[in-house]
């Protein structure tokens, strides 16, 4: 039998950590706030709410113009819905995982498929800024269902979504079944196959929105801006006394990470956007420039950044390996 959480220790402890960096860092500006990892949307609106008065009294949430609620289908009602956006949220990232009922009971989802639309609706009816996440690259799985779920995606009007390739990894129940996987070419080609079937631009490897859409907070964590974590199982990182720390929550810990290893994480992240990485002393000492100029197929420096080209993309890890020193 489930134990209910206990909430408002859940809010307790969030609370506290809210004041130890708001007086680490003073009553600093926050751009964004993402509310993820588990489900979220779970939250009672009450404890939801007191964790927003404590971000607000704080910290400066005037320039603050993107609250992100991670969501499953099944775990919040239209009503709910309203008042998490009354309480501040003014943008949804739901897991709709796949629009397929069986791919669905594959994955272990608890909801369908009509419940995954419905929610989308009727978040998009408020008027609220949506998102979806989607998985491709299941057991079977050929360009023909990609263009089936981008043709269905476009269908819904979405603005923003997500579409990230399965990963089986060892010795987990997915990876003792031997199932029939797609290989390595067929993955490449349904990656390729939707951005040419998605009524969306591709501004980050897994990522697609139309212009203006994009997710900020993760646009400015793939840039390498400060993040903080709050809450057991977050990380963050953050910047001190001009230095840079790795950062996790629920314990409140940080450790310090030096320039080089922040550089490479910087890199890492950047080039899986379509914009890239800024070029500063930091990302030069980092990277092999003869690899670079010597492999414009693969990657390329425009106006002080680095990017990777749509062929170097499909090789994302291997190219990372072979562009930083």
């Amino acid at each position: 039998m489930a134990v209910a959480p206990d909430w408002e220790s859940y809010a307790n402890g969030i609370c506290a950590e809210i004041d130890f960096w708001a007086e680490k860092f003073g009553k600093i500006k926050i751009p964004t706030i993402f509310f993820g990892g588990g489900t979220p949307s779970l939250m009672p609106i009450d404890i939801f709410q007191s964790i927003m008065k404590r971000l607000g009294e704080k910290f400066d949430l005037s320039e603050c113009d993107e609250v992100t609620l991670e969501s499953n289908p099944g775990t919040i009602n239209d009503d709910k819905l309203k008042d998490f956006i009354a309480s501040g949220v003014n943008r949804l990232s739901i897991g709709v995982q796949s629009l397929d009922d069986s791919e669905l009971q594959f994955l272990g989802r608890k909801h369908d498929v009509k419940t995954a639309i419905h929610l989308i609706e009727q978040a998009q009816k408020t008027g609220i800024r949506v998102s979806a996440d989607f998985i491709y690259g299941l057991p079977n799985h050929t360009v023909k269902n990609i263009v089936s779920l981008c043709d269905e995606i476009n269908r819904l009007g979405l603005h923003h979504a997500s579409l990230y390739e399965l990963t089986i990894e060892p010795n987990t129940p997915f990876g003792k079944m031997n199932l029939n996987m797609p290989t390595n070419d067929e993955m490449a080609d349904m990656y390729l196959a939707v951005s040419d079937n998605l009524n969306l631009p591709r501004y980050e490897v897994s990522n697609y929105a139309t212009p203006g859409e994009e997710c900020k907070h993760n646009q400015n964590i793939w840039d390498g801006d400060a993040y903080i974590g709050l809450g057991n199982g977050a990380k963050g990182r953050i910047f001190m006394n001009n230095t840079w720390f790795e950062q996790s929550g629920g314990d409140i810990k940080f450790s310090e990470i030096d320039n080089k290893t922040r550089a490479i994480e910087r890199l890492i992240t950047g080039l899986r956007t379509m914009r890239g990485v800024l070029i500063d002393n930091d990302i030069k000492n980092v990277i092999d420039i003869d690899f670079i100029n010597a492999h414009n197929d693969l990657v390329r420096v425009n106006n002080n950044r680095i990017t990777a080209t749509n062929k170097g993309l499909l090789i994302l890890d291997d190219l990372l390996v072979d562009i930083t020193k």
